[in-house]
């Protein structure tokens, strides 16, 4: 009873500190407000959208069985959940975060995974996209692509890592999905099960791809207002030196790991937000560079309060923990740090952006790969913009057509 009280006041005392500073400062909290805004509509919203849209049609339509039929004799031995999980993993990679979240809250909605099944893939399922990492991080913040290989490998060997790790998580006696049959072919068993899957959906094409993009927007629309909602309490919580204040305390853990104190306050902005701690750390002078690299894997691993709300919000609307996403992010943000560190010598200093690095890790021609990322990036911050707006206008029209048509 203590403690739940205690908890209560501790929560009501912070929201009433926050919302007093928001009174105070208005003009920061509002320009903070326009920077997660900018985030969202740029690059969030039109990032995600088609992925999302894309993955509902492809569980509507079995396409999502069909491809865990043939993941499962890799997914089942390695990370204890049937091979649909691999469907989330691979798009969660792909897309960024939190869709890998959605697919395995999604994937436990159709009831192909169990609740524990769902807990090991959503702690490895979720990932930043190597867009971020190669054209914000690597081009955008460091203006050295060179790095981009580095914070990838770290960032996506950690979370392999992560998946092996959470494979022990839950009893061995736990509720799971059966094992796929063995006897025939596996593309025949593939198959069959696709068609099956297909002829269980029986909405139309028309509202499949309309609940599919009502459903992605939506969960659009939440991200975007956790996004400007963490970016206005970072700024706030700045000005009222809170983070300088943990940043000290912090300061001294950062010395038992050889590392610089003055990254204690883009490590605490990191905690919060992913974007803006990594851009503070990028920024830091008089810094080398590996410590920096450290520090900004480590964000990327822990992927910031800021998505693991939107992760929570996510999973409420199913029957899977939050705290064991809580705990791989953690494992992910060290891990992540270490394997940067061990790899800073033979990835970046031996190669240092050479040609043969790019030409190992990117199938395309090694030149061209720099200039592809920045394209790509720059196309999404000029006309992400137009792309979001107009993605809306279809969404309000979609939307009203289903309330005004008639319920049978």
């Amino acid at each position: 009873m203590i403690r739940s009280r205690f908890k209560t006041v501790t929560i009501a005392a912070g929201i009433s500190l926050l919302t007093i500073a928001l009174i105070y400062f208005p003009k920061e909290s509002l320009d903070a407000s326009r920077v997660g805004l900018e985030m969202w509509w740029k690059i969030v919203f039109p990032s995600l959208l088609p992925f999302l849209i894309i993955s509902e049609l492809l569980i509507g339509f079995g396409i999502v069985k069909f491809i865990g039929v043939l993941f499962e004799p890799l997914m089942r031995p390695l990370f204890r959940v049937p091979g649909v999980g691999g469907f989330a993993w691979a798009m969660g990679m792909a897309s960024g975060f939190p869709a890998g979240a959605k697919l395995a809250a999604r994937l436990r909605q159709e009831k192909q995974i169990t609740r524990v099944e769902a807990e090991r893939l959503v702690s490895f399922a979720n990932a930043s996209n190597p867009l971020f990492i190669f054209a914000a991080i690597s081009v955008g913040f460091f203006e050295n692509p060179g790095l981009g290989v580095l914070l990838a490998v770290s960032h996506y060997v950690g979370n392999f890592c992560v998946g092996l790790i959470m494979r022990f998580y839950g009893k061995k006696d736990d509720e799971h999905t059966p094992k796929d049959e063995e006897k025939k072919i596996i593309i025949v068993n593939a198959l069959q099960e696709l068609h099956r899957t297909r002829l269980k959906e029986k909405r139309p094409f028309g509202q499949l791809l309309g609940d599919a993009v009502t459903t992605s927007i939506h969960t659009l629309l939440m991200i975007g207002g956790f996004i400007i909602l963490f970016s206005v309490f970072n700024k706030l919580l700045s000005l009222i030196n809170v983070i300088a204040l943990v940043g000290a305390g912090l300061s001294l853990l950062l010395k038992l790991f050889q590392l610089p104190a003055e990254l204690s306050i883009p490590l605490i902005s990191g905690i919060f937000e992913i974007t803006t701690g990594s851009m503070m750390t990028s920024k830091l002078e008089h810094i080398e560079l590996l410590p920096k690299v450290i520090t900004v894997s480590f964000i990327l691993g822990f992927c910031g309060l800021s998505v693991q709300a939107q992760v929570a919000s996510i999973l409420a609307e199913t029957d899977i923990s939050f705290k064991p996403f809580f705990f791989a992010r953690i494992i992910h943000g060290f891990l992540a740090g270490f394997i940067a560190f061990l790899l800073w010598e033979p990835l970046y200093v031996k190669n240092a952006g050479s040609e043969e690095t790019f030409r190992f890790f990117s199938p395309m021609i090694p030149e061209m790969t720099t200039i592809w990322v920045e394209t790509l990036w720059n196309g999404l911050l000029t006309y992400g913009p137009l792309f979001t707006i107009f993605s809306l206008l279809c969404y309000i029209i979609v939307y009203t057509g289903k309330m005004k048509s008639p319920r049978i």
